[in-house]
């Protein structure tokens, strides 16, 4: 069995899935997986159908030097963004595997939001280029390790009303003008 690097609150009403040695490029991948965290599922796979058609784009905020600007942004809050639709590809088939595997535990897909998602480095791949005057120079892959894990939505209970009169805690200079205001009266 996997080592995940988190573990979901409820395990019972949670699924995940991982991929290892993913061969799509690392950078892009974290781009596109900060762009779904938190997302429902069912919400998350048409952005990422959309992403694939060019419709809505993914910002780039952590690896962004060399990135041209898109109006399709705007929706973030940023100015940069790409379609990387190799990382979309790949995050959409790890988004059905876990989809699968909440169904087979009995899961309703609607109501499944993504709490953990990771990307991290895997090793790279090595070729090599040859270059001018006889030299060779790498030409290296990075691929990329991707977990996410997707729990149900927890119904949120609202806090009851408490009829007793709440306890205003005050600090000595406000007690002390309290007590010099009720000796003049």
């Amino acid at each position: 069995m996997a080592r995940y690097s988190a573990q979901p609150a409820n395990e019972a009403k949670s699924a995940r899935c991982r991929g290892n040695d993913l061969r799509v490029h690392f950078k892009n991948t974290v781009e596109a997986a900060n762009a779904i965290k938190g997302r429902m599922l069912l919400n998350a796979v048409a952005y990422l159908k959309d992403v694939q058609q060019h419709k809505q784009c993914v910002p780039f905020r952590r690896f962004h030097r060399g990135i041209g600007r898109s109006a399709q942004t705007k929706a973030f809050k940023t100015s940069l963004g790409r379609w990387p639709e190799k990382s979309a590809q790949y995050l959409l088939d790890l988004l059905q595997n876990v989809q699968a595997n909440a169904e087979a535990k009995g899961l309703s897909p609607e109501e499944l939001v993504i709490k953990h998602i990771l990307v991290n480095p895997a090793r790279k791949n090595r070729r090599r280029t040859y270059r001018a005057h006889g030299r060779i120079n790498p030409y290296m892959s990075s691929p990329s390790h991707i977990e996410i894990i997707v729990s149900e939505v927890e119904s949120t209970v609202e806090k009851a009303v408490d009829e007793r009169q709440t306890v205003v805690f005050q600090n000595r200079k406000q007690l002390a003008a309290k007590r010099l205001r009720a000796s003049r009266k």
